[in-house]
C-alpha cells in the first residue's frame, strides 16, 4: 500500500462534514473515493471490526510519525501469508454455498449449461457481430463471488477495458463468443474455466465465479 494512500486515508478522518462549499465537498468526495479504492486492496483480509480499528491505529500512528510500541518489521514479512491463509478461509466458506448457488442458476429460464461447465444467460440480445476467439474486445463487466461479494469492476474503475480473447480465463474465452455486440450477459464460471486452484488477487482458491459482461465493441 503505497504512503500516498496511508496519508490521503489519514486526511479523510481529520476532514469536517460537508459542507456548502462545493469544492470542499468534491475534495472530501475525492478522499472518501481513495478510501473505498484501499478497502478493495485490504477485502482480502476479510477483518473484523477489532481489525480494521487495529489497521486504522496503524496508519494514523504511521503517518504521524508515532514509534509502535513493538517491533513492527518482523509482521511486514507475516502480511502476505495472512492474506493468503484468509482468501483460503473465505474460499471454504464459499465452497458449502457453490453447490446450492449453481443447481439454483442452472434452473432459471434461459439458463444454458455448456459441455465445458459453464453457466450461460442472456441478459439482454445484442444485434451486432459477435466475436471470435482471437479477435479484441470491449466490454463493461462486474465480477463476484457467490456470495455476492464483488472482486473486480469496470463500472468502479469508471472505464470499459479492452482485451484479446484468447489472453482471458477460458470462461470468458467461451461465453463472450455466444454474445453478439450490444448484449449483456451473465457468466458463471466453475473453478477449472476461471482460477482453479491458485486463485488471484481477492479470489480464493477453486471459487465459481459470476460475471455480468456487456459486449460495448469489436475492436478492429
Amino acid at each position: 500500500m503505497s504512503r500516498l494512500l496511508i496519508v490521503a486515508l489519514v486526511a479523510l478522518f481529520a476532514l469536517p462534514a460537508y459542507g456548502a462549499d462545493e469544492k470542499k465537498a468534491d475534495e472530501q468526495k475525492t478522499f472518501y473515493a481513495i478510501g473505498q479504492v484501499m478497502a478493495r486492496q485490504l477485502a482480502v483480509f476479510d477483518m473484523s471490526k477489532d481489525e480494521i480499528d487495529q489497521v486504522l491505529k496503524g496508519v494514523k500512528d504511521g503517518v504521524e510519525s508515532k514509534t509502535p510500541n513493538f517491533d513492527v518489521e518482523p509482521y511486514k514479512a507475516k502480511i502476505q501469508n495472512l492474506a493468503l491463509s484468509r482468501r483460503n478461509a473465505q474460499g471454504e466458506k464459499l465452497a458449502a454455498k457453490t453447490k446450492e448457488f449453481v443447481e439454483k442458476a442452472a434452473k432459471e429460464k434461459d439458463a444454458v449449461k455448456t459441455p465445458s461447465g459453464l453457466l450461460y444467460k442472456s441478459l439482454k440480445e445484442g444485434t451486432g457481430a459477435s466475436p471470435t476467439a482471437t479477435d479484441k474486445v470491449k466490454v463493461n463487466y462486474r465480477g463476484t463471488l457467490v456470495d455476492g461479494k464483488e472482486f473486480d469492476s469496470s463500472y468502479t474503475s469508471g472505464r470499459p477495458v479492452e482485451f484479446g480473447l484468447n489472453q482471458v480465463i477460458k470462461c470468458w474465452t467461451e461465453g463472450l463468443q455466444k454474445m453478439k455486440v450490444g448484449g449483456k450477459a451473465q457468466l458463471i464460471c466453475p473453478p477449472d474455466l476461471a482460477y482453479g486452484e491458485r486463485g488471484s488477487g481477492l479470489i480464493p482458491a477453486n471459487a465459481t465465479l459470476v460475471f455480468e459482461v456487456e459486449l460495448l465493441d469489436i475492436v478492429k
